[in-house]
């Protein structure tokens, strides 16, 4: 077992390999045929897309199922003014505004429905357009107070970042649509990922280790880790490529010096192995780590890290990881310094060109089925400290 294999500790790993082991014909067959509301691209057609996008890639976006906010980050200088965005909707289904109406995105986001094709589903879209200046703040802040249950099935809840317009936007993701296929009854503040409405200052998020239920014992993966990182999770190919499903990182403008944040954890009594059998004398541990790295090849492709290379992969330029997540009842402050591999090509910083991605997990061998049941990770107040070249 290779050493990332102990670190990838995301429920979305221990709840997909479920839906791909034992709920494969039960839990996408039982929806009817016509029943989609989906956006699933957005894409911007502009006459200068050099002059608009800060790289090719950014006029496509693609929309998960988990996703109910879509934002493209442009040129501060782009006008977005009358913009027509083209979308590609899930089979039958119809939206209003149409898709290629042209809209004035300076006035804020526009909001789209999509019903299904048999007239019985809906779902709502915020489409932001955000003119974007390279290099705003020196510190990027993260708070947690904005989250709602998911619009779809309002089963789990999920979280919303601050735009530099004010706005929310969707850099968020955790597991919990994994989670939901193993366990459809739980209610939404039993999943691995919860709000916590009295954090350290205002709301935090909680991450805990869950039971995965019958199924999971059946299958001998019987426990979820909760989880949150700055990416997407895309549930549509989590069957078949669960690594790939969690995308992490968000293009990121700055070279980042430290992060820091606070917590507490508390361990759940007892460690089991993937059989679900006690491992005497270990105490389950956390993961609290960031990664900066390169998000094109050297062919100019989009990148983003999965599962399988979150830590490893050679386009990684600096990580800040907490080594030793020390279990505390009380909230706990960390600052942790960014250790650079490589020096920042700042041309591809002012264009997007490198991303960073943020993780939190409550088991840190969660993606081997190790950990404790009831092992409590909560996080609040992180902070991305940034530093320029004046």
């Amino acid at each position: 077992m290779s050493d990332f294999s102990h670190r990838m500790s995301f429920a979305v790993v221990v709840a997909i390999s479920l839906v791909m082991t034992t709920l494969c014909t039960s839990c996408f067959g039982d929806e009817p045929d016509g029943c989609e509301a989906d956006i699933e691209v957005v894409t911007l057609h502009v006459s200068s897309p050099e002059d608009f996008f800060f790289q090719a890639t950014d006029s496509m976006q693609v929309v998960f199922s988990t996703d109910s906010v879509v934002t493209f980050a442009v040129r501060s200088g782009a006008d977005v003014s009358a913009l027509s965005p083209v979308l590609t909707l899930s089979t039958g289904a119809t939206v209003e505004p149409a898709s290629g109406s042209t809209h004035d995105f300076s006035q804020g986001p526009v909001i789209y429905t999509v019903t299904s094709e048999d007239g019985k589903w809906q779902r709502r879209y915020r489409v932001n357009v955000v003119p974007t200046m390279v290099t705003v703040t020196d510190t990027l802040r993260y708070d947690f107070e904005h989250y709602e249950l998911e619009t779809a099935t309002q089963r789990y809840y999920m979280w919303h970042n601050t735009l530099p317009d004010g706005s929310l936007g969707n850099d968020w993701a955790t597991a919990n649509a994994g989670y939901r296929i193993s366990m459809s009854t739980a209610a939404p503040m039993d999943y691995p990922t919860t709000p916590l409405a009295q954090g350290y200052d205002g709301a935090a998020v909680c991450l805990m280790t869950r039971d995965t239920g019958p199924f999971g014992r059946m299958a001998n993966k019987r426990l979820a880790a909760g989880n949150m990182f700055l990416g997407t999770f895309d549930i549509r190919i989590a069957m078949s490529d669960h690594l790939h499903a969690t995308r992490f990182g968000i293009p990121f403008t700055d070279r980042p010096d430290r992060f820091t944040g606070y917590y507490t954890f508390e361990p759940g009594p007892t460690v089991q192995d993937f059989y679900g059998n006690p491992i005497v004398g270990r105490t389950d541990s956390a993961d609290v780590y960031a990664v900066f790295y390169r998000n094109h090849d050297t062919a100019g492709n989009e990148v983003v890290l999965y599962g399988d290379n979150v830590l490893s992969s050679d386009l990684i330029v600096a990580v800040a990881e907490l080594d030793y997540v020390a279990p505390t009842s009380q909230w706990t402050a960390w600052d942790v310094k960014f250790e650079y591999r490589e020096e920042v090509d700042e041309q591809l910083l002012a264009n997007r060109g490198y991303s960073l991605a943020i993780v939190f997990s409550s088991s840190s061998a969660g993606g081997d089925f190790i950990g404790a049941i009831g092992s409590r990770l909560c996080v609040d107040k992180v902070r991305l400290i940034c530093r320029h070249e004046e």
